[in-house]
């Protein structure tokens, strides 16, 4: 499998063994861009928001974005994992058919309330020694260091100015955070005057911090059940969030992965998890463990509003799918745990995603559950499905565990995270 580079590996300078040889990159810090090598220092990803096309009206969800940027200053707040005493953000423009032109890029810590910063902590941000930058389509671009001290598990807020008209081509859907957009310049103002909003993720794609040798990386990778979908707004009460929280103090930063509507094997609402595995775990600095959660929407989708046309997967197709990713992963000395597809009954009944869960469906769901818990090819199981079914209905989750029928309630997402304890997630190491 080729080996797909970006900024999330080079920052990190990681060296990893790839299936055909060993492939060492390493990254030297100029004078322009913070200094000198640190060699009792290392930068790691503290947070992550996969990014993931835009769509059109062809499909049936909206995408809560206004149709482009046009003189407009956008404002995002982030809760990290790990912190540090300096940071970098990473921009993407990974499916922007033009080059992405930001004029002014602004970081703070948060203020009183969403929209707002604290004035004292405003940093103007530089990316290769300019405040201004042009992204060519289908890059990031990484900001050069930020003295700016970021406590674990504390909010950073992005703010970024868009003067020309510019698509939003790249984005994450359901980020369960409100974003705010206002006129004209206001990248350092205290606060977003007359701003709307939106819940999704615009453009931000990472946050680094660097930390003492020693701090590793947990990809949660999956759909919106990792997502967080339902658990919240600005509540920060998804699963990964919850094991970011008992991992910070051992130095493990938690990278969310998740897209809502993911799959294993088909591409529509974010790629294909073989198509982007690369990009959001392979090439995470330091990461010893993915944990892989996904395949209820490659069950669900086919026949419904999803995926009209979508032929019905077999076990066989999905059980070949998991294949890839352990092999890959294992190529990479990546742990990898797998949980349980959770149970879904009544999920999206009544909506006009009416047939989303079915006894076919489930039949297979099970299958799926009984070869992971079985096939003895990860590096552990986490069996969610057990740990979350309402013990007098199996087929569905406990009404206090679930928000939606899909989806976890934050309290399901906390005992979620408590049963990835370091041993499941790292064994030995």
């Amino acid at each position: 499998m080729p080996f797909k580079l970006n900024l999330r590996a080079a920052v990190g300078g990681m060296a990893r063994n790839a299936a055909a040889g060993t492939l060492a990159m390493a990254v030297v810090a100029s004078a322009a861009t913070g200094g000198a090598c640190a060699k009792d220092q290392t930068w790691i990803a503290t947070w992550a928001a996969s990014p993931h096309p835009s769509w059109q009206g062809d499909f049936p969800l909206p995408t809560f974005l206004p149709f482009n940027l046009w003189h407009q200053t956008v404002r995002q707040k982030v809760r990290v994992s790990l912190g540090g005493d300096r940071l970098r953000i990473v921009l993407s423009n990974e499916y922007g058919k033009a080059p992405l032109a930001i004029e002014s890029v602004h970081v703070a810590l948060p203020g009183a309330d969403g929209a707002s910063i604290d004035p004292a902590t405003d940093h103007v941000v530089t990316f290769s020694g300019a405040q201004k930058l042009s992204i060519p389509s289908g890059a990031p671009a990484v900001s050069d260091p930020i003295d700016l001290k970021l406590a674990a598990r504390g909010d950073l807020v992005v703010t970024f100015l868009v003067v020309e008209p510019m698509p939003i081509d790249t984005f994450h859907w359901d980020a369960e955070a409100t974003s705010y957009i206002g006129a004209g310049d206001q990248v350092a103002n205290p606060t977003i005057s007359q701003s709307t909003k939106t819940m999704t993720r615009i453009f931000l794609s990472d946050v680094l911090v660097e930390t003492a040798p020693g701090a590793k990386a947990v990809v949660a990778f999956g759909d919106s059940i990792t997502d967080g979908a339902s658990s919240g707004v600005d509540q920060n009460a998804r699963w990964p969030d919850f094991l970011a929280e008992n991992l910070a103090p051992h130095g493990v930063a938690v990278l969310n992965a998740g897209i809502a509507g993911a799959r294993l094997l088909n591409t529509r609402m974010g790629e294909n998890a073989m198509a982007r595995f690369s990009r959001d775990v392979l090439s995470v600095p330091n990461i010893k463990t993915v944990v892989v959660l996904i395949g209820i929407n490659d069950i669900s989708w086919p026949g419904q509003a999803f995926g009209p046309n979508d032929p019905f997967l077999t076990k066989e197709q999905l059980v070949a799918g998991y294949r890839q990713l352990i092999a890959i992963a294992h190529a990479h000395n990546i742990r990898i745990v797998a949980g349980t597809l959770t149970p879904f009954e009544a999920a999206l009944q009544g909506s006009p995603l009416e047939g989303y869960y079915s006894k076919k469906r489930d039949e297979l769901r099970q299958e799926i559950n009984a070869w992971i818990r079985t096939c003895g090819e990860f590096d552990a199981v986490v069996d969610l499905d057990k740990l979350v079914a309402d013990p007098g209905n199996p087929l569905a989750i406990k009404s206090d565990l679930q928000a939606d029928y899909l989806h976890l309630s934050p309290k399901g997402n906390k005992m979620v995270a408590d049963v990835l304890t370091p041993t499941v997630l790292f064994g030995n190491q």
